[in-house]
This record gives C-alpha cells, structure tokens and sequence, in this order.
C-alpha cells in the first residue's frame, strides 16, 4: 500500500466532526447497499464488525488532503463491490487493509476476530517494515510478498489494485515526488497486472492516471483533442454502423451496438511509437457489439455478427483475432476484426456477448460467477496462478537481491500476448508470444527441459531457439548428455523456463561460487581489507556483477583476475579521498544524504541551476547521460552508491524502474532561472533529401540562433534524409524555438529529441 499518513501537525483547520460523522456513515451505508445482492447469512455482521475496528484503528488519522482516513478503506471496499465484483471476505480485507501497517493491531489479532482466511489476505497487503541493504529493494521484497500470497488466494492482488486505484484518483493530494513514485510503480507492476487478471477497465484508468501525473501536458492535449473531435466521430460511427444494425435486426438476436474511444494512454502509446500527429491517428476508437443470447448459442451468434460486418466492410485478414475458440490466458473472450469503412479508415470492430463482456470488464472476479457453467473462463487464469507459484518457490526465499529480478522476470511476462501450439498427441498449451522450442519443453516437465537437445516442428527438426508459431505441433528430443548453459537464458522468454534454467545452472556453478569466494578473502586478507557487505556491494558494482555470487561465480571462473583487487583498493580510497570521506552507501534515506550533504559542503553559491530536497537547497549534483536533462525539463534527483546525486528526466528511459524499485532514494529538483547555461541535447532529424538541405539546417542553427554544435551525423539513402545532431541549448525553451525553425526548413518531415 502506498498510502502516506501525514503524521505532521496540521495547522488547526474549522472541523465539524459532527458533519465528518454523518459523511462516514453515509459512506459506510453506500458500501452496504452495493454489497447487498451477495450478503448471506452472518456477512452483514462480520462487514459491521470489520468497519468498526478499521473506524476505531484509524480514529485519529487524516489523509494528506485532510479528510479522515477511514474514507480511504471504505473506498477500497467500494471499488472492490462495484468496479471488480469481489464479495464478503473481500469487503472485510479491504475495511481492514491498512489496520496491521499503520496500528498497534497485529496479524494475531485479526486472525482471533475474523478468521485465518482474511488473517492471511491482510498479511499479504501489509508492507514488509524494516531496513533493507543496498543491492536490494524493498518494494521488490514487498511486490514478491504480495504474490506469495497471490498463489494462495487471488483476492490479495484484487484488493490491493483496489487500493491502488483509489490512490491513483487521490494523487493530488500529494507531493511531486511522491506522485511521481507512486504513479511510476503503477505503470511497472499494477497496470500489467490488472491486464494479466482481465481488469481491463481498471488497468486503462490506472495507464491514464500514470500518464495524467507524469506527462500532464500530453494527457491534457489528448483530452482536449478527444473532445473536439467527439461530434465528427458520433458521426462516422453512426454512419458505418447503420447498415450493420440493418441486418442484425433481421436476425432477431438481442443486441446493443458501441463505439467508444481508446484510452488516452493507448492514444499516447500510439502518437509515442508512430511519431505521427493526433489527426493522423485513425484508430482511435472501436466499435462493440455485444448480444444478448443463450451461452450454448453464443459461439454461433458472433460469427453470425462477424458474417454482417464483413459483408459490408472488407476485413484485413491480418487482423482477426479469435478469442472465443481459444480464450486469452487470463479468461478473456472475443472477435476482432479490422474493417475499412467507405471514408478509407481502418475500424476495429469487437464482437463478443454479455457473459464475455463482463468477463473483459471484471477479469478474474467475473469467472467466479460462471464457475458452474462449462467454460474455459478462468481456466487460463488458474493455470497462470500455479505458474506464479512454481516461479516463487525456485526464486530463492530470503534472497533479497535476487528480489528485484524476480520481480523483472514476473513483469516481463504479464503483457504477453499467446501463442497456441500442440503436443504429439494433439494436447493443447498456451504459452506467451515469443516463446521456443525449449520454452514448451520446459512448459512440460523441467527434466525435459533440461536434457532438451532440439526439437521436431511440424516434423521437421528444429534448433532449440525456434520461436513457436500459432499451430504449431512439437516434439522435444532429449538425451542424457545434454546440460544446460548459460546461453539458453538468451532466447527463452517464459519466466518458468527462465527460473528453472538459473536454478539449474546455480546448482551446476556452486563450485564456482565457493573457489572464487575464497580466491576473494585470501586476497582481501593481504590487502588488510575486511570482507564485510559493504566491501562486496562496492566489489559487485565496481566488476558489474548483478550479484556478489555472481561476482564470486566470475573470480571462480577466472574471468576476472584477484590481482585486479588491488586497483579497486586504490580507486576507492581515491574516491573516498575526494568526496571528504562522506558514503552514501551509509545513508539509506535521500532527505537524510541531503543533509549530510549540505552539513559537509554548505549551500553551493555556483549552483543556482538547480534546487534540491524537501527545502529546494543549493547543492551539488550531476546530470544523468543517460537522458541529458537540460534546464525546464521536468527532473527528480536520484541518490546513487559512489556518484552523489543524479539528475533524471521525469520522461527518462530508467525513470519507472528507479521510482518504482528505489522510491526512498528519489528527491525532488526544480530548476531556476538565474543563469543562461550551455546545457548539451540531441536532435534528430529526417526528411526528403536534396541539394543544400544540409545548408539550410546548419544556417538555422549557427547563423539565426548562434547555436553551437557539438557533433553532425548525417545519412542518406534512397532519397530519405536522416540526421543525428548534438547542440548546445540554454533551456526547453531555447530547444522548442530550435526545432519549430527547423521543422520549416524545406524537406524537412520531423525534429524529435533522443536521449543520449
């Protein structure tokens, strides 16, 4: 849970409490009455028992907007009801999510009241507390905790996208770092989650509410552009889908046709990737039609839908997706089509009915009201839930730093689209898009895994990398002699094959492991160094290693030499030497190393670029190469072990995974304007080539800004010109200018900025 409790003193504000009394009541009726439908028996009384004590818990705590806390719990619970469709146990977990985190209340204590089935949930939503060493996240220790309990009840990840959600909506509230970390760990893991389980509405308000935070400026042009073009696209719709209602009304099947425009998010996504402009974005919306028929007739019914569409508007044939034949692992059923209309725009028609409706609108929760039937729903889901827990019990418990690459490995493939292949015997398996040969011999047993040597596709032999096709049917071939090598880790793509291929190998290079260990002490020893944590973090990062196994696996090895111990000696006592002994290894915390900082150094009278930390101090920092960050660029600083603080753009390609995995390390950083500095940006440019083109741009930039260059790159092929140019630029400001004159220049197409 990412909720902050504000523990400061609040200036007095007028309270009326009696008022604040009422409100919480009437919050607390309105839950009822949504969860009325599912209450039997006792529920309604273990639901008042359940708000009682999250009332009297959090009594005298507010939120950071000043309201009482206690709303923040009913909400939780709400959006549980109404927007996922959970039930009693859910209702109670939810009133109670944050009671054991931020009270004097303990697991022991719900587990008495309410059970060990709500005992166990609430241990699942409640945060890891503690110190955790450098090398590791806490965050990561927390989102593996939470999927521990995943494996065990789902309802832990249902609730806590709940929460999720709702501190999505009350982002406002909080400071901009804070916004910023929340909303980046949002995108990392809970959106893709919300997408694995089918919660497909929640996810796209989670996407929309990330980007709403971090790129404002984007999300509110998008809006604004939606807006205005609402009428003309109420119009096409209704033209293109006249004639389709037309025939459906002569089949007598009960119906409701809708188009609907794409998330903002999706919109972005798609501007992002194209690098096209709003209006060149045709896609932007799709039109549904969901029937309302028998479930053993609703195969039929859609293909007859698809059969009306399709004689009007002529399909791609690339783009159907049948969904209700074989369903998405998470559940989700549906027939997509792609059509062009008579303007000569392509529209993606969805056709699915009631039951898969809900089933796309509430994902997994959805599935349990179906259970009875005979359906695939759900099963993909129950599949995928038991591979979580295969990964979580080969992920090394207590492994901190391995933490972080579980939780990599886990997201990797929460996106995934699927890819449907068969056994010999003609068995169907479902993997992720992408996956080969080796990735379905491990998908049936780890030996066979393991002792894979090739493959039979289609009856023709095939290497172990060949990435599986729809339809495809194969067979491994095994032998005794086969082991496996690090090398398969290169082109597997399933997290099962991935976790199975480190453990086995781990197990193979223990020997490794243990030599290079000793090789390190007995070396460390002569250099009068002690071999403490520390000492091994600083090791680990200065050879590059993810892991000081990995590091000792290395020594081991002999692909890195003990003799270079001594240079690493050096340079540290040369780096610590410089920064007037301060670590920031010691000092876990950013507000605490800003402090320890500015104790050591004083405010910096030359650096009047950048403000930093909690109180906007003067101190010093460098810019990230990663991203080039220049002055009016939305910027966090960023703590590291031996570089002091880094300065990263908010739209920064490592941005989500350092917000995300080391929150307690970001601080805030707002630019001045005191100083014209030269600060360097790329740009690249492409365009229709022709004589003294290059002429042109150089003279808009050397002769009209007085801009100096630092490097020209320019290729041209085909009549197609593209140009890599890094410049140096004051501000935002000063670049906008820059590539607005340059976006004139004759054949000239488009000036975006990169990175670095």
């Amino acid at each position: 849970m990412m909720n902050t409790i504000d523990r400061r003193p609040h200036p007095e504000p007028v309270i009326d409490l009696e008022l604040e009394r009422q409100e919480i009541l009437k919050r607390y009726r309105r839950l009822l009455r949504a969860a009325k439908p599912m209450l039997k028996g006792d529920d309604a009384k273990l639901i008042k028992k359940a708000f009682n004590m999250s009332a009297e818990a959090h009594k005298n705590m507010r939120r950071r907007s000043g309201e009482p806390y206690i709303y923040h719990p009913l909400a939780v619970a709400q959006i549980a009801v109404e927007e996922i469709g959970l039930g009693t146990t859910s209702i109670v977990a939810a009133l109670l999510h944050d009671v054991v985190e931020d009270t004097e209340t303990t697991i022991a204590d719900i587990d008495r009241a309410f059970g060990p089935k709500i005992a166990r949930i609430i241990d699942g939503l409640t945060k890891i507390s503690g110190y955790f060493e450098y090398g590791s996240s806490q965050q990561a220790e927390n989102f593996r905790k939470m999927l521990l309990t995943l494996s065990d009840d789902v309802r832990v990840i249902l609730i806590k996208l709940a929460d999720r959600l709702h501190n999505m909506r009350t982002l406002d509230s909080m400071p901009r770092d804070k916004q910023l970390k929340i909303a980046s760990e949002t995108i990392y893991i809970y959106a893709p989650l919300a997408h694995r389980l089918g919660l497909y509405t929640i996810k796209s308000e989670l996407e929309d509410m990330y980007l709403k935070h971090v790129e404002p400026e984007a999300y509110k042009d998008i809006a604004k552009k939606l807006r205005e073009t609402r009428l003309a696209r109420d119009r096409f719709i209704g033209r293109f889908i006249e004639p389709i209602e037309k025939d459906m009304a002569e089949t007598k099947i009960k119906y409701v046709i809708r188009g609907r425009p794409k998330s903002i998010y999706s919109i972005w996504n798609k501007l992002s990737k194209s690098k096209k402009p709003f209006e060149e974005i045709y896609d932007l919306f799709a039109v549904r039609i969901i029937l309302n028929v028998a479930q053993e007739e609703e195969k039929a019914a859609c293909w007859r839908a698809y059969s009306i569409v399709t004689d009007h508007y002529k399909p791609n044939p690339d783009r159907l997706k049948d969904w209700i034949s074989t369903p998405r692992a998470n559940g989700y059923e549906s027939l997509h089509t792609t059509v062009m209309s008579k303007q000569g725009q392509w529209v993606e028609v969805q056709i699915r009915t009631e039951r898969m409706n809900e089933i796309a609108e509430k994902g997994y929760a959805a599935h349990w009201k179906y259970k009875g039937n005979d359906t695939q729903a759900g099963a993909g889901i129950e599949a995928w839930i038991s591979q979580v827990r295969d990964m979580i019990e080969s992920a090394g418990h207590g492994d901190k730093k391995a933490a972080i690459e579980f939780v990599d490995d886990f997201r990797s493939n929460l996106y995934s689209e699927e890819v449907f292949v068969f056994t010999p015997k003609g068995e169907l398996k479902v993997l992720q898009r992408g996956a080969t040969a080796l990735d379905f011999a491990f998908d049936i047993h780890t030996q066979v895994g393991a002792r894979c040597m090739a493959a039979k596709v289609n009856n023709t032999l095939v290497p172990l990398s060949y990435v599986l096709q729809n339809g495809d049917q194969v067979e491994v071939i095994t032998s005794n002699r086969q082991k496996p090598s690090e090398d398969w880790l290169r082109f597997v793509v399933t997290s099962k094959a991935k976790t199975k291929i480190k453990d086995l190998i781990k197990e193979d290079n223990k020997r490794y492991v243990t030599d290079g260990r000793e090789a390190v002490a007995k070396k460390l020893r002569l250099l009068r160094m002690e071999m403490t944590n520390e000492v091994l973090n600083q090791l680990r990062a200065y050879f590059g290693s993810k892991t000081t196994d990995d590091f000792f696996y290395r020594v081991g090895k002999g692909h890195i030499d003990v003799g270079e111990l001594k240079k690493f000696k050096s340079d540290k006592e040369a780096k610590e030497n410089r920064a007037n002994k301060l670590n920031t290894d010691t000092i876990p915390d950013a507000k605490a190393f800003v402090k320890e900082l500015k104790k050591i150094h004083g405010e910096r009278a030359d650096a009047d670029m950048l403000l930093i930390g909690e109180d906007m101090d003067r101190i010093d920092y460098t810019l990230s190469k990663c991203c080039n960050p220049i002055s009016g660029d939305d910027v966090f600083g960023f703590v590291t072990i031996n570089e002091g603080i880094k300065i990263h753009r908010v739209t920064c390609p490592n941005a989500v995974e350092l917000m995300s995995n080391h929150g307690n390390r970001i601080i805030k950083a707002k630019w001045t304007s005191q100083k014209e500095l030269a600060f360097l940006a790329g740009l690249r440019i492409t365009g229709t080539d022709r004589v003294g083109l290059i002429n042109d741009v150089t003279r808009v930039i050397s002769n009209e800004l007085h801009i100096n260059m630092r490097s020209v790159a320019i290729d041209s092929k085909d009549g197609i010109f593209e140009g890599n140019i890094k410049l140096y630029v004051h501000d935002t400001v000063h670049l906008d200018t820059l590539m607005n004159k340059l976006e004139q220049v004759k054949g000239v197409f488009e000036v975006v900025r990169f990175d670095s």
